[in-house]
């Protein structure tokens, strides 16, 4: 039994060298047979200590190797999935920055406890995820953003996910939403991140600390979203000394909603006509300001804006005169879709 395990079953914290040398065994193939997947199990446990995980994603940050290209000025948006369930509001504020000059990278997985997720969409859109650092840099270069691959993540985790076959790693997939915002070698100026869970807020602190190439602003809300919901009252913590922003329907002058407003569209076939209906701003008064409330949280995470209000006007224009649909057309005509690679391990939203 390895002494990472025999921590997380006495309820004993597991420090960074633990994590470490739990790594190396796994990548040898000397781990006791099931051990990854019984050790995922525990770690899936609510009784783990902050600790642990901080450890363990700090471990994985320690082992990378190889070159990483740096993104100045780029953003990425991404959330830690589950709570209530929403379209893909910020696959569409990504694009919707994007059309408004903010260098984007984004970053998603397959659908955990909904019935898309970003990647899933982006299939659907016949767009594909980049699969090395200069083809990031050739989308950001010609559309102003870019999907990032499974190759910006550590390849420990693809390696636990061929340990654990034939098993899926989906039953880990609340575990895996929570630490996968904080795993990619993405320097960059700024990511934003979503919490579905106030509750997850002190964690996903101590997680964004072990994030050294770009500052982490992480965003909750009082009904349980990883996004910013304009009806909603909404915080954007910026990071350690720094006051969190409050932002509610008086300070955005936004109209009254429920999350039916956001709801996903059931049919598969419909997918891409609903996303392309959100894009272009026709659907729901609560759903075009919604993704507009986002897309103005990246174009001010990228300094490129200051002021909230001017912000997402921008971003309804931009979404209303046809902008944003013609740059996703744009990129759906540049390659098609991929087929996810074999064990993948990462999930989150």
């Amino acid at each position: 039994m390895h002494d990472a395990y025999a921590a997380l079953l006495a309820g004993r914290p597991a420090d960074t060298a633990t994590w470490s040398s739990f790594w190396d065994e796994l990548s040898a193939d000397t781990l006791e047979p099931g051990e990854p997947a019984r050790l995922m199990a525990a770690l899936c446990q609510d009784t783990v200590a902050p600790e642990t995980l901080t450890c363990l994603v700090r471990s994985l940050h320690v082992r990378r190797t190889g070159p990483v290209r740096a993104f100045p000025g780029a953003v990425n948006v991404v959330g830690t999935g589950g709570g209530a369930s929403t379209f893909n509001v910020s696959t569409a504020a990504a694009f919707v920055a994007a059309a408004l000059g903010t260098r984007v990278i984004k970053t998603g997985s397959r659908a955990y406890s909904s019935t898309y997720g970003s990647i899933d969409l982006l299939d659907r859109l016949g767009i594909p995820l980049t699969k090395t650092y200069d083809e990031t840099a050739a989308s950001l270069a010609r559309h102003g953003i870019a999907f990032a691959g499974y190759f910006v993540y550590p390849v420990e985790l693809t390696v636990l996910a061929r340990r654990i076959l034939p098993l899926p790693m989906r039953p880990y997939g609340r575990l895996l939403n929570t630490l996968g915002p904080f795993l990619p070698a993405l320097p960059g100026t700024r990511q934003l991140t979503g919490l579905s869970s106030r509750r997850l807020l002190p964690l996903a602190r101590r997680l964004a600390e072990t994030v050294d190439d770009r500052e982490v602003w992480l965003c909750t809300n009082d009904i349980g979203v990883d996004e910013l919901i304009s009806f909603a009252n909404n915080a954007v913590h910026r990071g350690t000394g720094r006051p969190a922003l409050h932002l509610g329907r008086r300070v955005l002058n936004t109209a009254a909603g429920t999350l039916a407003d956001l709801e996903r569209v059931p049919e598969a076939t419909r997918v891409v006509d609903h996303f392309l209906d959100a894009v272009s701003g026709r659907l729901s008064e609560v759903a075009t300001e919604t993704v507009a409330l986002n897309a103005a949280a990246l174009t001010i995470a990228a300094g490129q804006e200051t002021r909230w209000r001017p912000a997402m006007a921008a971003a309804t224009a931009a979404m209303r005169d046809g902008t944003v649909r013609d740059l996703v057309n744009a990129v759906r005509a540049g390659a098609p879709a991929l087929a996810p690679p074999v064990g993948e391990a990462v999930a989150h939203g």
